[in-house]
């Protein structure tokens, strides 16, 4: 009887979203030319040169090193053009469902995150 409201096959995706305490706030991004897919919580960084986005990653020195938002859904990216995508700017977050660039982590971001009003948890 515990299991009466599961139905067979259905999907049940992780949340990247830890809580309801700090309002979601999504916003427009352009991602910058690559290939591959970039999944719903990857961390992003804007570039100083273009203003377009890319993962973050700590160890560059192009912009990529400062977190701006996190990925709402998941995104193909085009190998000729840039990519329309939405990125939480705000809200409470589940740091170990986070994807960041390099070997980076949710600690290495954590206090900067905040203050761009992201917490995790």
């Amino acid at each position: 009887m515990s299991d009466m409201f599961s139905k067979a096959g259905e999907y049940n995706p992780v949340s990247i979203i830890a809580g309801n305490q700090v309002p979601l706030l999504p916003e427009g991004v352009t991602l910058a030319m690559g290939t591959g897919i970039l999944s719903a919580g990857t961390v992003i960084a804007l570039l100083t040169t273009d203003k377009t986005g890319k993962v973050v990653d700590s160890t560059k020195t192009d912009g990529t090193e400062k977190p701006y938002g996190i990925l709402t859904d998941d995104v193909t990216l085009s190998e000729t053009e840039t990519t329309e995508a939405t990125v939480y700017v705000s809200g409470y977050f589940k740091s170990d469902a986070l994807i960041f660039g390099g070997t980076d982590t949710a600690a290495i971001h954590k206090a900067t995150l905040r203050t761009l009003g992201i917490y995790l948890i």
